[in-house]
């Protein structure tokens, strides 16, 4: 289990990710974290949310399922579409993230089990496990870890891995 919680004292779209005694800083959502998410309302969604799998640019060691990004990946984010949060492969008119992305952002995108089974229209979609700005900018409503602290916790994570998003922090934070 790892744990995600907002720093204490900190702005709404800074955390901390907790593995056993590895504790990491995180980006979240610019809205922080909600137990309410909506389509482009900026929140990481709060509860326990099981990592599926990864788009992986490059193979990274891990024992959690993984496929390797193409460029022709996208994941739906339109909610007047019956594939809104579903996979697609492009090019495509409906509202979408693009999985290969030129930032490096999305390298090692972890996909959440968030708004999957059932998916409900406009409860927010896209909700990842990914790359950070080296200054963890905040995201859209994913959690995000620097590159270097990703591919530490990548080969850590056993394939029943889940995000409790919304946990108390340790104290103290490093």
């Amino acid at each position: 289990m790892l744990r995600v919680a907002r720093r204490i004292g900190g702005r709404p779209h800074e955390g901390r990710l907790i593995a056993g005694t590895l504790v990491l800083p995180c980006a979240l959502g610019r809205s922080g974290i909600t137990r309410c998410k909506r389509e482009g309302d900026g929140a990481t969604p709060a509860g326990r949310w099981p990592l599926l799998y990864f788009y992986l640019r490059t193979p990274l060691p891990s024992r959690l399922p993984w496929r390797r990004t193409r460029r022709s990946d996208l994941w739906c984010d339109d909610p007047r579409s019956f594939f809104y949060n579903k996979p697609l492969r492009g090019p495509s008119r409906l509202g979408h993230e693009e999985m290969w992305r030129e930032d490096e952002l999305y390298d090692a995108v972890g996909v959440m089990g968030y708004n999957l089974r059932p998916r409900v229209r406009g409860r927010g979609s896209a909700i990842f496990f990914h790359i950070a700005t080296d200054d963890l900018s905040p995201t859209a409503g994913c959690v995000a870890l620097r590159a270097r602290d990703m591919a530490r916790l990548l080969p850590r994570l056993g394939r029943k891995v889940a995000l409790l998003i919304g946990s108390t922090p340790p104290s103290p934070s490093p």
